[in-house]
């Protein structure tokens, strides 16, 4: 079963840009619908962006949208998530997420059943 790992995350200033990274530890990406969630202190974890398993398909956060782009390389068993105008509400923890058994859960939390253990965003103002 695939296990996920995310890196790069950072802090970065207000209007920069960071791009954080999926890979898988075990097993492959490919197959798999994938998505990004993040959870700021003290709040729900918020869908930011999905992605098919072709990679054709990517849907986005009405909080992100336009300003983040969701990617994959299916051939390296990476998924990306680049971030732009960040902003300090965009401070969370960020974690990617697979699904084994749904075709597209898209922004659905519960059609999840992989996680990574996150990574911390930090914007400052």
């Amino acid at each position: 079963q695939v296990q996920l790992v995310e890196s790069g995350g950072g802090l970065v200033q207000t209007g920069g840009s960071l791009r954080v990274s999926c890979a898988a530890s075990v097993g492959t990406l490919s197959g798999y619908s994938m998505g990004w969630f993040r959870q700021a202190p003290g709040k729900d974890r918020e869908f930011v962006a999905a992605i098919s398993r072709s990679g054709s398909v990517t849907e986005y956060g009405d909080c992100v949208r336009g300003r983040f782009t969701i990617s994959r390389d299916n051939a390296k068993t990476t998924m990306f998530l680049q971030m732009s105008s960040l902003e300090p509400e965009d401070t969370a923890v960020y974690y990617c997420a697979a699904s084994s058994y749904r075709t597209y859960p898209g922004r659905d939390r519960n059609g999840y059943d992989r996680w990574g253990q996150g990574t911390q965003v930090t914007v400052s103002s």
